[in-house]
């Protein structure tokens, strides 16, 4: 990531958000740990604002071009130095636990994090860890009890975090949609599937509310941020509800409807896994405890701001 490749329109990118100054204020340097979707939205944020920001990819930097660019790939041995995370102030990780449940910025640098003594320590993590709720609410003082293997692995990272001493904030976050990875791209990639499960809806968050949100809470004095966030819209619904708006702001058909009990064991095991937990995730600790006010409170906003990649 270079300062250079800062551009509004990128990914349908906005960078207008309104905590930014206050974040931007506050940090010194920024670590984000992987390079993916929404770990590259904050950074072109806060590099369009002139905040110094290392972004961590499992690649080495392309020749001339390693401005800002952390070859982090711990598999491979691939670990940055002490010298290389010099001036770090805060920490945003994104980075899945690994393929034994472990958290992989733990298991490589927790001593060299401990070093930098950060002010802030983000960890995106799942609603996921709070399991099957037939559709109840949860808030940030749900139980948890995840079912699923990789929501268990994620609760057990999270505690790792807890443990570490590090000033960690966990962020929960539902399903991600946003500029690129919405229904309508899979409308028009033809992967679109309406699936009917009597019951069942999703919580979701636009991706820029979570940059969004990151900002916010960075902003605010340590004494006022929760120690855990749920990050997401407030309107949850089914996955056909959002698909219909889809199919309207592109103009196309809906593909046949598809009853869940009749395909569920045509599906593999990661979508039948997404299907087999149903819960409604509350927000409201973070706008109405933290006052940040959601870019996109519902999928229609959101959505809608999506369509221009496509007209």
């Amino acid at each position: 990531m270079t300062a250079d490749s800062v551009n509004p329109g990128v990914d349908g990118g906005r960078i207008d958000h309104p905590a930014l100054p206050g974040a931007a204020a506050a940090i010194d340097r920024m670590l984000v740990l992987g390079g993916g979707y929404t770990g590259r939205r904050l950074a072109l944020a806060l590099e369009a604002a002139g905040v110094p920001v290392l972004l961590s990819h499992r690649q080495p930097a392309p020749p001339g071009d390693d401005r800002g660019w952390l070859h982090f790939d711990p598999d491979q041995g691939a670990l940055p130095s002490q010298a290389d995370l010099a001036g770090v102030s805060h920490v945003l990780v994104t980075i899945p636990p690994d393929a034994g449940g472990r958290d992989p910025v733990l298991e490589s640098l927790e001593t060299r994090l401990r070093q930098l003594a950060p002010v802030w320590v983000g960890y995106l993590s799942t609603t996921g860890v709070y399991g099957d709720t037939g559709g109840a609410w949860v808030d940030e003082t749900s139980p948890t009890r995840p079912l699923l293997e990789r929501s268990q692995a994620r609760l057990t990272c999270e505690q790792a975090w807890r443990r570490s001493g590090l000033p960690v904030q966990l962020l929960r976050l539902p399903a991600i949609y946003g500029p690129g990875r919405n229904p309508m791209v899979s409308l028009r990639n033809g992967t679109a599937r309406l699936i009917h499960k009597p019951g069942q809806v999703f919580s979701r968050v636009h991706v820029d509310d979570i940059v969004g949100a990151v900002l916010h809470t960075i902003a605010l004095s340590p004494e006022a941020r929760p120690d855990t966030l749920i990050l997401a819209d407030t309107f949850p619904c089914p996955s056909s509800e959002i698909l219909g708006l889809a199919a309207h702001l592109l103009g196309c058909r809906l593909p046949d409807v598809q009853r869940f009990d009749d395909v569920a064991a045509a599906m593999g095991p990661m979508a039948r896994s997404f299907w087999s937990e149903n819960r409604r995730a509350s927000s409201r600790r973070l706008r109405d405890d933290l006052g940040y006010r959601l870019l996109y409170p519902t999928y229609r906003e959101g959505l809608a701001s999506c369509s221009g990649d496509f007209f």
